[in-house]
């Protein structure tokens, strides 16, 4: 079984290209030596690709049980390729070299994965790609539950809904489409006015107000968008559609890419030190958390390779 959009990254695994689009990436932020600096990081910038995607296909072909580790390490590699044409000296320091997240050592005995918590560190490499590729700044401190994560993804919608009764976003288009229809129920999610939330949502996205047409509110996007910079609108892959976050407090830039990362942390934490409840949740079946974890696993599996591959095409200008 082959790994989806691992093919994609065909196209940088050539030394002669790796450097010729590294050196575009410096000029074009115009940074010093920049020559030099892709030729010194090109061979680099293939093995972090090469690594990465041999994780993500062994993933593939492996059990449930170890699949998280591979790929959360096959994310971590291509993350460190992306990292390199927005930061020609990385890894600049010791301190960007861990992971940048932790989580609860011992595991309480009533523990149900979906309530578990991870914890932002001060330095690593989460807070380093978040800021260097996204602009994103994370604070020191600050915790995710898996709820809260796992309920920015749309491809769980199905799941979520059956195992834990809940609709945490509402469709509102495709990503193609001219027009987002917003459906008007949201205006009691978010506790607003038809005027505020249109004030709002202007604010927290690229999309202007446009007209009112049964029972949805539409909105034209007024830059580009791809599926990558959505962010606060939630994407599907296989749909290619659009979803808004039901929570007013979701809808805030935090790329999807960011919820991968610090779920597959937690899972190849809990895979490699909490064996005994992990070989229970796979094998008893007595918690819907699996169900969720496996969905879960397939999503990621096939948006890893996609949208770090959306970011070597955006950041290297190819249409």
């Amino acid at each position: 079984m082959t790994a989806p959009y691992l093919h994609l990254f065909s196209t940088f695994q050539s030394v002669e290209t790796a450097q010729k689009l590294l050196k575009n990436c410096y000029q074009n932020q115009q940074v010093e030596h920049s020559e030099q600096k892709s030729y010194h990081n090109a061979y680099s910038f293939i093995y972090y690709v090469e690594h990465g995607l041999t994780y993500l296909q062994q993933s593939s072909n492996t059990p449930t049980s170890i699949k998280p580790v591979l790929l959360f390490y096959g994310m971590v590699q291509l993350i460190k390729a992306c990292l390199l044409t927005v930061d020609p000296l990385y890894p600049e320091s010791t301190s960007v070299l861990a992971h940048g997240v932790s989580t609860r050592k011992r595991k309480k005995q009533s523990y149900e994965f979906i309530q578990d918590e991870v914890k932002i560190q001060k330095n690593g490499l989460f807070s380093h790609f978040s800021d260097k590729m996204f602009h994103v700044k994370q604070i020191e401190g600050t915790k995710f539950s898996m709820q809260e994560l796992l309920f920015t993804i749309p491809e769980l919608e199905r799941t979520i809904k059956i195992n834990k009764n809940k609709t945490p976003f509402l469709a509102v288009g495709k990503i193609t489409d001219e027009f987002i229809k917003v459906p008007l129920t949201i205006l009691d999610d978010y506790k607003m006015t038809q005027d505020r939330f249109k004030q709002y949502f202007q604010k927290q996205t690229n999309y202007e107000f446009d007209a009112q047409k049964n029972n949805h509110l539409l909105f034209k996007c007024s830059k580009n968008q791809g599926p990558l910079n959505c962010s606060p609108l939630l994407f599907h892959l296989e749909q290619e559609a659009l979803f808004i976050p039901r929570k007013k407090e979701k809808l805030t830039i935090f790329p999807e890419i960011l919820n991968h990362y610090l779920i597959l942390y937690n899972l190849s934490m809990i895979c490699r030190y909490e064996t005994e409840w992990w070989g229970e949740l796979l094998h008893t079946f007595t918690s819907s958390d699996l169900s969720l974890i496996q969905q879960f696993l397939e999503t990621t599996s096939a948006k890893i390779p996609f949208y770090l591959h959306e970011y070597l095409v955006g950041a290297f200008g190819i249409d």
